[in-house]
């Protein structure tokens, strides 16, 4: 008998009272494909990369209708220590 496995992905800390503001956008279609490369619960922040570049995608799912935004797309360094950021809730 097999078993169903989900895997519901991180849950980022909430945000610190001091925490940096993501200068959140709408999506920018820069390239035809995006990869994600980490994910958080229910999927509300992905790390995304595409064209040597990485950004954040948020989507929000509070509403009837679903709004995605995505971070500034930055060098390797900077996007993962944006991802850092939001998982530890030093960034929002």
């Amino acid at each position: 008998m097999s078993e169903l496995v989900t895997f519901h992905g991180l849950h980022p800390a909430s945000a610190l009272a001091d925490c940096e503001e993501v200068d959140w956008r709408a999506p920018h279609l820069r390239t035809e494909r995006s990869r994600v490369l980490d994910h958080t619960c229910e999927c509300l922040y992905e790390l995304c990369a595409a064209g040597g570049l990485f950004f954040v995608r948020r989507t929000d799912r509070s509403n009837a209708t679903e709004r995605v935004q995505e971070s500034a797309w930055v060098v390797m360094r900077e996007g993962h220590d944006l991802w850092r950021g939001i998982l530890s809730g030093q960034a929002s």
